[in-house]
């Protein structure tokens, strides 16, 4: 089996911890990445300080495939991000001539203030993400994967570098309604079924709605025929209870 491609989500932030600003990226980002076949792993959330950063970065981008971040690149004194790679990443950093010529699209040089020109700095040795919104690039160096934290143009951003990534299998989600089957009566069962079918991922989610309250048991796994017969057990798990509640 091919081995699984992973990462995580480094979220930069002041504003994010203290709830001023309310993350819109990373479910984004988690659904995009389980789409192209990349298993998203873990996410963590920093504030803007140096060594919170540095720490983070090393660590996530030595544990995953990739590391992605968000926010921190603007051109602000509290805009530390790339800087923070750069010395986790162990390189210097200085103004980019490919960053300058393409914000040099949207500002005219003598707009190019020493604000502005703070989101052309990128660490030595790393690839620019194009930004076609406001045009101040992103960035990869290694394995990490810098993008801007206002939603649209993370996205844009996403959406270029993910042509150059590996990707795994793609997840293959199946769902099962419980038919109102309580979480307690079922458990067990479901607890039992899991353990004999490792291969896949077994979780149950209760809801409610209008229509009233429901269970939904969700099987997640990479190989067809395991999610099919996880499914199958859950199922006849499933209808034995039934069968067992209408006989009492």
């Amino acid at each position: 089996m091919t081995a699984a491609i992973t990462a995580a989500i480094l979220v930069i932030g002041d504003e994010i911890l203290s709830g001023r600003t309310k993350d819109k990226n990373i479910g984004y980002i988690a659904e995009y990445l389980t789409n192209i076949g990349i298993d998203l792993k873990e996410v963590r959330v920093v504030p803007d300080e140096e060594a919170e950063i540095v720490t983070a970065v090393q660590a996530l981008s030595q544990r995953y495939t990739y590391l992605f971040t968000t926010g921190g690149i603007g051109p602000t004194h509290d805009d530390i991000t790339a800087d923070c790679v750069a010395k986790a990443m162990g390189v210097s950093i200085d103004h980019d001539p490919r960053a300058i010529a393409m914000m040099l699209e949207r500002y005219a040089k003598e707009d190019l203030n020493e604000a502005r020109l703070r989101m052309a700095r990128i660490p030595a040795g790393a690839d620019l993400i194009e930004n076609p919104i406001s045009k101040a690039p992103g960035f990869k160096i290694g394995n990490v994967i810098v993008m801007a934290g206002v939603p649209s143009i993370m996205q844009a951003m996403l959406d270029n570098v993910a042509k150059t990534l590996e990707t795994g299998a793609k997840m293959i989600v199946a769902n099962f309604d419980t038919g109102g089957l309580p979480e307690g009566i079922y458990a067990a069962g479901l607890g039992a079924v899991a353990i004999a079918h490792p291969g896949v991922s077994i979780g149950s989610y209760p809801s409610f709605s209008a229509g009233g309250f429901k269970n939904q048991i969700v099987v997640r796994g990479k190989v067809q025929a395991e999610v099919d017969a996880a499914l199958a057990a859950v199922s006849a798990m499933v209808t034995g209870l039934h069968a067992d509640k209408a006989a009492i």
